[in-house]
């Protein structure tokens, strides 16, 4: 099997080192509702996909909200030493991944939703620019010219992983300046500079668009507030396509309705789902999508192929090769 036709493989860079000893190979469970594509992900790799018992030796969870299905399967299966999570967000399992991570390697999906989500990141961005959000809303031909163009723009992109280096290819054509903010300052392929996450305040306030794509740990919760609303542009847009709590959302709203900044396109919320009568979505800057960067349909064949490359690592036996190792001290 191999990834969905017309898509790039979109595979993160291997791990230098595995969070526990090599996972000894074994039967494969499909749990809690196996998929016929997931099931010949597993087979076409070599592996034999058998129902949870003491002999299964690797997992394949697809359920991304039942923890507590994960955990009553580890319990049931003591001998399990890799589990593959469905999504590339994984703070659901955190207490897992940090209860089980001496022994269990876990993996994730993180890059190979890649293409759909940065394509959905590029249509918020796009979207809030041209002000779209008002645009659908309107029931009267407007008189008042509006909108911005993407060529040339200032761009800060927070974090560096599959989905950021894929914006950053789809941004590419516009001729923008980009900054990534991330925990080391290593260079990112597309980026004019890189800059560590203490440094977020020092880039906001030149920014035309900020596109959120990092991980939701202990550390980035409200990663935005009250200050980094300030002292960015009022012209500013803002994108998510992370998590929700990335944003304090009280904020955002006072930020919007002050004209602190401009827009905000959402494809997640805090809380989620947004609540009916919530003032996001009556607030003229703002554009919400239902959590759906990428759907069923468009993941369902890019977790597969992620399924097949990792169940050949794991038959391979020596450690190597595994994508989308989950590193439990970091929680992504």
């Amino acid at each position: 099997m191999s990834a969905a036709r017309g898509h790039r493989a979109v595979v993160p860079a291997s791990n230098a080192a595995l969070p526990v000893d090599p996972p000894q190979a074994g039967p494969v469970a499909v749990l809690p509702e196996p998929t016929d594509l997931h099931v010949t992900a597993v087979t076409e790799a070599g592996g034999t996909v058998a129902p949870l018992d003491t002999d299964t030796r690797g997992i394949v969870w697809l359920d991304a909200q039942d923890a507590d299905g994960l955990a009553e399967a580890l319990d049931a299966a003591p001998a399990v030493g890799w589990v593959q999570l469905p999504f590339a967000g994984v703070d659901a399992f955190a207490h897992l991944i940090a209860s089980h991570g001496d022994r269990v390697l876990f993996t994730s999906a993180k890059g190979a939703y890649a293409e759909p989500v940065a394509e959905h990141a590029l249509a918020l961005t796009l979207g809030t620019l041209r002000v779209l959000q008002k645009r659908a809303r309107a029931s009267s031909w407007a008189t008042e010219p509006e909108g911005v163009s993407l060529y040339g723009r200032n761009v800060v992109v927070i974090g560096a992983g599959g989905i950021a280096v894929e914006y950053l290819r789809l941004l590419a054509p516009f001729d923008v300046d980009v900054t990534v903010v991330r925990r080391s300052a290593d260079p990112v392929p597309g980026a004019s500079r890189t800059v560590t996450t203490d440094a977020l305040d020092d880039v906001l306030p030149d920014a035309d668009v900020v596109m959120i794509a990092a991980a939701m740990t202990s550390g980035t919760a409200k990663l935005f507030g009250a200050r980094q609303f300030r002292i960015m542009k009022p012209s500013a847009r803002l994108v998510n396509i992370a998590r929700g709590g990335l944003i304090d959302t009280d904020a955002l709203v006072d930020a919007l309705r002050t004209g602190e900044i401009a827009a905000a396109g959402l494809d997640v919320t805090d809380p989620e789902p947004l609540p009916d009568g919530h003032p996001l979505w009556s607030e003229p800057g703002a554009i919400v999508t239902p959590h759906q960067a990428d759907t069923p349909e468009m993941v369902a064949p890019l977790l597969a192929e992620r399924v097949r490359l990792n169940t050949a690592a794991f038959l391979d036996g020596s450690g190597d090769g595994f994508v989308g190792v989950v590193d439990p001290e970091a929680g992504y």
